[in-house]
């Protein structure tokens, strides 16, 4: 057992000093969150940074493997971000169910798993691997909207 599940998701976020940027406002007609009983369903998120701007670029063509894999933490961030705006503490989720992570990327490019490592390493850092582990998918995608590196939907446990 590591150090960081020891302590909670909110002291884990301090003690890797992690900046969140704003949770993203919905542009379409969807809801960024659903709490349905015990279940939190996060829609697609983007990589929106501490300015609100996005990262934007296609992965192996404007981006290298290791800028998306920042991408998709910063997604995974942004993830947080909602989570506590809307929820009010990381410490209401349990555990990661589900992943789907989905990499902008040229047809030739064949990592999508290891770009959406850097959500899912950040989800282990926060709520330990037990917990911050769930099933996963990563695919590759022709584009993606405002030509963002990735996006990703998340699936999570609420605490009764």
């Amino acid at each position: 057992m590591t150090i960081i599940e020891t302590i909670s998701p909110e002291e884990a976020l301090d003690t890797l000093q992690l900046s969140l940027p704003p949770a993203p406002t919905p542009l379409g007609v969807y809801k960024p969150y659903l709490i349905d009983g015990k279940y939190l369903y996060l829609s697609g998120h983007g990589p929106v940074q501490d300015d609100k701007s996005l990262i934007i670029g296609r992965i192996g063509q404007d981006l290298d493997i290791e800028q998306g894999k920042l991408a998709a933490r910063q997604v995974g961030l942004t993830m947080l971000s909602t989570i506590k705006t809307h929820i009010g503490s990381l410490d209401r989720v349990k555990r990661v169910i589900k992943v789907l992570g989905m990499v902008n990327c040229t047809p030739d490019f064949e990592r999508h798993p290891y770009v959406i490592n850097g959500c899912s390493e950040l989800f282990a850092e926060v709520w330990g691997t037990e917990n911050g582990i769930g099933v996963r998918s990563a695919v590759g995608m022709g584009s993606l909207p405002d030509n963002i590196p990735v996006e990703v939907e998340a699936l999570f446990e609420l605490n009764d």
